[in-house]
């Protein structure tokens, strides 16, 4: 085994090394009965943290 392959990371330092950079989710799901399509799912999503330089895009209640 290599350094690399030995190295363990927490599961909270990877979500926060995943937020600070941004992730994006992308993906498509189809149910389908006799090739008849019944529900076909598309999801888009960005996640990332919000800091100063990524303002949150709803205004904040005061």
């Amino acid at each position: 085994m290599t350094v690399v392959e030995r190295r363990e990371i927490a599961l909270v330092d990877l979500l926060d090394r995943l937020l600070a950079g941004g992730v994006v989710i992308s993906g498509d799901l189809t149910l389908r009965i006799a090739d008849v399509d019944l529900v076909r799912i598309d999801l888009n999503a960005l996640i990332s943290s919000v800091n100063e330089q990524v303002p949150s895009p709803w205004m904040e209640l005061e």
